[in-house]
């Protein structure tokens, strides 16, 4: 019996340990700084950035990246849609070379620098801002993932796909909140 118990624990470390030498990666306690000049951690987007104004992306800046990290990808929801969480932007493999995005990244599936942008829930690709309906204050939530590896994903991929390709590989992430309410 207590053979047993000790060969069970032995297998479950070696598979604990040969998981973790094969590359995938866990979460890691560093934590990425994400803001931009735009607004400040929960405040309010400037219309500039929403449906109801010039709908450019927003600027961000970031630091804090881990030296391990292969590529940089950047999610903007809102949970607070009334029909669930909605995503306005996606975008993935960008440079870890790079500290920021400017405002108003072109709404093109990929882009010069090899990121490519997902399509959001409005159907489009690349960024669309808040368009939340009259009342409540909505939260868009800008989270900065340093993943372990680019992404083999094509341009256009929506949520659910580029969640599960997240998994098992980010190293750290941020995440900035900007409101909006109509």
């Amino acid at each position: 019996m207590k053979v047993k118990v000790i060969l069970i624990i032995v297998a479950l470390a070696a598979m604990i340990l040969s998981g973790c030498a094969k590359g995938g990666a866990t979460k890691v306690e560093e934590t990425i700084t994400i803001s931009s000049p735009a607004f400040k951690n929960g405040e309010t987007i400037p219309v500039k950035y929403t449906g109801f104004g010039e709908d450019v992306s927003i600027p961000l800046n970031w630091e804090n990246i881990p030296e391990q990290a292969k590529s940089i990808a950047i999610l903007m929801d809102d949970p607070d849609a009334p029909i669930g969480t909605f995503t306005h932007w996606i975008i993935f493999n960008i440079p870890v070379s790079k500290t920021g995005l400017p405002e108003g990244v072109p709404q093109e599936a990929e882009l010069p620098d090899g990121s490519r942008q997902g399509r959001n829930d409005f159907g489009r690709i690349g960024y669309n801002g808040p368009m939340p309906p009259a009342g409540k204050v909505h939260h868009y939530i800008i989270t900065i993932f340093a993943l372990d590896t680019v992404l083999n994903l094509p341009a256009g991929i929506n949520a659910k796909t580029f969640h599960r390709a997240l998994h098992g590989h980010i190293l750290a992430e941020g995440k900035l909140v900007g409101l909006y309410k109509r």
